[in-house]
């Protein structure tokens, strides 16, 4: 496929209107309470498009983007919901989440039954596999890549990107795992310290109870002291440690012709559900090289696109790739020279600035710079994450360094402005969990402009008249304020909650 190339992959559908975003349960408990609302008069006619999130399918956490399987939440939606958007004639957008699955998928619980004898070993990525060859193993069995890759990895938490897994012989293998994770074990009942025969019954519900608090306060069980049974610590230890418990977002093998069996059967199950526009979430951190960034790699992450796009428009698709880069890179220009419509996370900080700061210099710039390169963007303002800025920045490329579209004390003025009226930061990480950079800043819309209705309203109208399609945030329609209660009770991985 040629990047380069000025002619688009597909003819996209008309798209027009405004496009409301919202999780199922957004409104009232289920997805008939939102559509309910949408009926009402005050919404008649307003929105054309829908983008519902994820948690539409089956799924664990991260709000919904970390799915078990793409068959209908039932908790939430119905097949008469569908009818029902579809009666109203709104054009339905969701998510593919290309990079990663959940670990309660069926083809990873398959994984963690059979290990190296599941029919999907290599639907995940073996890290030792991968980097065999290219690192140092490690006391704890895990290669370490050489420096020269592993500094120019692209991370999103701190430390390495694996999950270790058991395998059923007892052999820990580590598997790539770049975004949310958490090891826990089951908790111990005294009926299972029979196995150890030199610990005599009448301990056991101490073991227990030692053991149990640790694993609720998600202490360190190699920290804990057993007091007189230490001499069964390890005993004890191996009994606890052989039945894990796993939450998190695995990455898939793109190199598996499973894993694009995979996607062939999810867009079909989309289509059916009446998905007109396909967001590709994730997708960037698809394609993984020695050597490479493992984000947006080229020519790989090309090749993955255009393999998607063509399973996409089999299904009368039109696909949306989800991509947070800074504006220096200008990989949005790539990305829309391949003939795809873009995510505009420009406008939400540009908008801030610009409103704040009383300069629209900033701001008419990117206009123009969607109108005289023919950029095809949804836009938004507040959305189901948080407020993109490492966006806004400059980026070196092929040697030479691009300006972005606000200078780097710009950025950080709303930076600081967003966080004294509340809100929380996200990073980014290298591979030593040092803070390499800040990702976005997390807080409501309404409550990023200080709570004040006048300012939302002034950005609402300009977003309206932006280039492109609008896309709103549920939230936003009320003036919603920053919940940080939902985002502590979440805990870690919670930031979403915010809005």
């Amino acid at each position: 496929m040629n990047q380069n190339s000025s002619k688009p992959v597909t003819s996209s559908p008309p798209l027009k209107g405004v496009m409301f975003n919202a999780y199922p349960d957004s409104i009232g408990n289920k997805l008939s309470d939102l559509i309910e609302t949408l009926n009402f008069t005050e919404f008649e006619n307003a929105f054309s498009l829908f983008y519902i999130l994820p948690s539409f399918f089956n799924n664990d956490l991260d709000r919904g983007f970390s799915i078990i399987d793409y068959n209908i939440n039932k908790e939430l939606v119905s097949e008469k919901d569908i009818k029902d958007l579809k009666d109203m004639g709104i054009i339905l957008k969701f998510d593919i989440v290309l990079n990663h699955l959940s670990v309660a998928s069926p083809q990873f619980k398959d994984l963690v039954l059979n290990g190296a004898e599941s029919e999907y070993e290599n639907f995940f990525i073996n890290w030792n596999k991968f980097w065999n060859g290219h690192g140092a193993m490690n006391e704890e069995g895990i290669i370490i890549p050489d420096k020269q890759y592993l500094d120019i990895l692209f991370m999103r938490k701190p430390g390495l990107p694996i999950l270790k897994i058991l395998f059923p012989g007892g052999e820990e293998i580590p598997y790539w795992n770049t975004f949310y994770q958490k090891l826990s074990y089951e908790k111990l009942m005294e009926e299972e310290l029979v196995v150890i025969s030199d610990i005599h019954s009448d301990s056991y519900i101490t073991i227990c109870q030692i053991v149990n608090q640790c694993l609720e306060n998600n202490g360190d069980l190699d920290q804990l002291n057993f007091e007189k049974h230490e001499d069964h610590r390890d005993k004890i230890l191996q009994l606890v440690k052989s039945r894990p418990v796993y939450l998190g977002q695995m990455d898939l093998n793109a190199r598996s012709p499973k894993v694009w069996q995979f996607y062939e059967e999810t867009l079909s199950k989309l289509a059916n559900y009446g998905c007109s526009i396909l967001r590709l979430d994730a997708f960037a951190y698809l394609h993984k090289e020695v050597g490479l960034s493992n984000f947006f790699n080229k020519p790989g992450t090309w090749e993955y696109l255009s393999r998607i796009e063509e399973m996409a428009k089999e299904k009368g698709l039109t696909i949306l790739p989800e991509i947070h880069a800074e504006y220096g890179s200008h990989i949005h220009e790539d990305v829309a020279r391949a003939g795809y419509m873009i995510y505009d996370f420009f406008l939400p900080g540009l908008m801030i600035h610009t409103i704040e700061k009383k300069s629209s210099k900033a701001l008419i710039k990117w206009i123009n710079d969607i109108i005289n390169k023919d950029l095809r963007t949804i836009n938004m303002l507040g959305c189901h994450d948080g407020i993109p800025v490492l966006d806004l920045k400059g980026k070196r490329r092929n040697n030479v360094y691009l300006p972005g579209l606000l200078r780097d004390e710009e950025i950080e003025d709303i930076m600081d402005l967003i966080l004294r009226r509340g809100g929380r930061v996200k990073n980014i990480y290298d591979a030593d969990g040092n803070k390499i950079s800040y990702y976005q800043v997390n807080a409501t819309y309404f409550s990023a402009v200080g709570n004040n209705e006048e300012k939302l309203l002034l950005a609402r109208a300009i977003q309206m008249f932006m280039p492109g399609i609008p896309q709103v945030w549920y939230l936003d329609l009320f003036a919603g304020s920053n919940d940080y209660q939902a985002v502590d009770k979440a805990g870690q991985g919670g930031h979403k909650e915010i809005n």
